[in-house]
């Protein structure tokens, strides 16, 4: 067998070389994720690396070989290779299908012009063009858009389903929330410390560490008192030390970690030295819904080295694009605790799951149709 490796930015165009090259009938034999390495840490450039083979004798006949693992590397391949491997078998099944967006049906059209509008990545939209393109091949007669939503939807949530939804577990006695100035994380702890007292009945308490905002600081106090909850300001590492043991018979500490430009990297080792990310601990990473995907990214690629066990959307009302949330989990492999929308003080805040998730993101081609 004939073997090469190849790399692209993507499933697609990695699919496209070894057409090139292979042609039809390659196989697949492997495929890993590969990062490589940026400026001073940053910047890490994704990328899919594919070991593609192909027998050199003639097939017996001309159908599509639909790749397989070797059995050697099965055992070792994680989750996510599988995963990739599981595209790229469909890709090839698929071969056929049109290149471009703009070529496919115009049944498909007023989908695939709401994909794109809603800034869903490229990766994510064309694996979902290519099962409309094979269900309306397949079945021309039942392609109605409430079809199309469904499958559209239902691709979605297999790239969705095996990350963690909800909100705070209550299995861990301190929330560290973590985001750069400006995403609304105050508020956010507000929220999420109302509904504990008022919907969980626990006793909860509040640190800061946000020391160079007086104006967080007095909000947070405001809330505090609302919720007849204690509050402590911390400066270093012993007064954080000092305020746990001032909480420790509290359910639940909310901790406010300072908002800064996080694409810095000292503001980063600031907080590493100055919060312990223990057993005892969970923590989410707040974002806003109005940036630009790439400005999230590079707070994401900042953060990489916290145990962030899910995102928290803001400002969910003011965007009337959220396809970048879901590609940001979907590359980052982080699953969604909250998203809120709004100012109100608990009320605007949702906790998240996957069907809330995707109804929210596909209730705009539904407004559309009504409209």
């Amino acid at each position: 067998m004939k073997m090469k490796k190849f790399t692209a930015n993507t499933m697609p165009e990695a699919m496209k070389l070894i057409r090139k090259e292979l042609g039809d009938e390659a196989v697949i034999l492997s495929s890993k994720v590969v990062f490589s390495k940026g400026f001073i840490g940053l910047f890490k450039k994704k990328s899919i690396e594919v070991l593609a083979g192909m027998d050199t004798l003639e097939q017996s006949n001309n159908t599509l070989e639909v790749p397989t693992i070797v059995p050697q590397e099965s055992q070792h391949v994680s989750v996510e290779i599988k995963k990739e491997l599981e595209d790229l078998k469909q890709l090839v099944k698929n071969i056929g299908r049109p290149e471009k967006l703009s070529t496919y049906p115009a049944e498909m059209k007023t989908l695939m012009d709401f994909l794109q509008e809603q800034e869903l990545s490229e990766e994510l939209i064309t694996p979902v063009s290519d099962e409309l393109f094979v269900h309306l091949k397949r079945n021309p007669a039942d392609f109605e858009m409430e079809t199309q939503i469904a499958i559209t939807k239902n691709f979605l949530k297999t790239q969705l389903e095996h990350l963690p939804f909800g909100g705070i577990s209550y299995t861990k006695k301190y929330i560290n929330v973590l985001g750069p100035t400006g995403v609304g994380k105050t508020t956010t702890i507000a929220k999420m410390a109302a509904r504990a007292v008022l919907e969980k009945k626990k006793k909860v308490g509040f640190i800061t560490t946000d020391t160079y905002r007086i104006a967080a600081i007095e909000q947070l106090k405001t809330y505090a008192g609302l919720l007849q909850a204690p509050i402590e300001i911390v400066y270093s590492e012993k007064d954080l030390q000092e305020a746990m043991v001032k909480f420790e018979k509290l359910d639940t500490v909310f901790i406010d970690t300072a908002g800064r430009n996080y694409k810095e990297t000292k503001f980063v080792r600031d907080l590493q030295k100055l919060i312990e990310f223990e057993v005892n601990t969970e923590t989410f990473l707040v974002l806003s819904s109005t940036s630009k995907q790439k400005d999230m990214e590079v707070i994401i690629e900042q953060f990489s080295e916290f145990p962030i066990e899910k995102f928290i959307f803001t400002k969910v009302d003011e965007t009337n694009t959220i396809g970048s949330l879901i590609n940001l989990m979907v590359k980052y492999n982080k699953g969604l605790a909250y998203y809120t929308d709004g100012q109100e003080v608990p009320e605007d805040i949702m906790g998240a799951s996957h069907e809330g998730l995707l109804t929210l993101f596909l209730k705009g081609i539904r407004h559309e149709r009504s409209s």
